[in-house]
């Protein structure tokens, strides 16, 4: 158990706006259980510091999904993610990936556990840009925008002068016009290579709907990848590795909770065990 080891408590200031509450019982608990140092930082830069000067201090984020991720991401950049497990309380309105790593989610319960809790090793995906991913990634499907049939992306451009928009607009009043169609909003296939372990699992000839890959167990990726359907619905393709390479034409990515892209390839690699967080004892 880590009660003994001081702590360093950064609370994120949108944490501080959003659950003042939250944050004050959250902050009571933590530094009546332990030697807790608490910083608030008003900003990124601020942040950063503060996890940069914890000397021996057990960090302690009280924050939601992203102020994690901004620790995670500090500590990897800085290669101390391994050196130091982190904690959380999650305080805010997003608060999904936090919940799926197993974190209670309320302030006590979650100040309790960074007391009394464990630690656990935990892969991470880190790709060709040093970006990390600790849940799950996922490809969407890009959409078609609705407007009148045969019209461009962009839209229809607007007359240089006045007087030709008052004409144009008379002529309209005069012409019987067809009756208005619309393309249908919804998901647009994608045409994805996807390599695993430099293995081809889904090319270009195959469009898919979405693609997701979410670190598995021992040290392995976990990979989906819906096809586009045609009448029934086609079965996932399913795989496992230790790299996984997406290439195609532009494409964005939704990396935990933060939009990425639009790139035209990227390879992410699983770190066995790269970063450690605390979470409560198995009863």
């Amino acid at each position: 158990m880590a009660t003994s080891d001081p702590l360093l408590v950064v609370i994120d200031p949108v944490a501080r706006r959003t659950d003042g509450e939250s944050v004050r019982i959250a902050k009571d608990v933590l530094s009546a259980g332990a030697a807790a140092k608490v910083c608030l930082p008003e900003g990124p830069e601020e942040f950063a510091r503060a996890l940069a000067r914890r000397g021996s201090r057990r960090p302690v984020v009280v924050g939601d999904d992203r102020a994690l991720l901004r620790a995670v991401a500090l500590l990897h950049r800085q290669r101390e993610l391994g050196a130091c497990a982190l904690s959380v309380v999650p305080v805010g309105g997003l608060l999904s990936l936090t919940r799926s790593l197993g974190v209670p989610a309320g302030a006590v319960a979650a100040a309790r556990a960074v007391l009394d809790g464990a630690e656990r090793r935990l892969d991470l995906l880190v790709d060709d840009s040093d970006g990390v991913v600790l849940a799950a990634l996922r490809i969407p499907p890009l959409a078609l925008r609705e407007g009148p049939a045969g019209a461009t992306a962009a839209g229809s451009a607007e007359p240089a002068h006045p007087w030709l928009r008052t004409c144009q607009s008379l002529v309209r009043t005069l012409v019987t016009r067809p009756p208005r169609t619309t393309t249908l909003t919804g998901p647009s296939p994608s045409r994805l290579r996807v390599e695993v372990d430099g293995r081809t699992v889904m090319d270009l000839d195959h469009p898919v709907e979405a693609v997701s890959v979410s670190p598995g167990a021992s040290g392995l990726a976990e990979v989906e990848i819906r096809p586009l359907s045609v009448g029934a619905e086609a079965s996932p393709v399913r795989a496992e590795g230790r790299t996984v390479t997406v290439s195609g034409a532009d494409f964005r990515y939704r990396a935990d909770t933060v939009l990425s892209g639009p790139v035209r390839t990227r390879t992410w690699t699983v770190r066995e065990e790269a970063w450690r967080l605390t979470l409560p004892v198995p009863g």
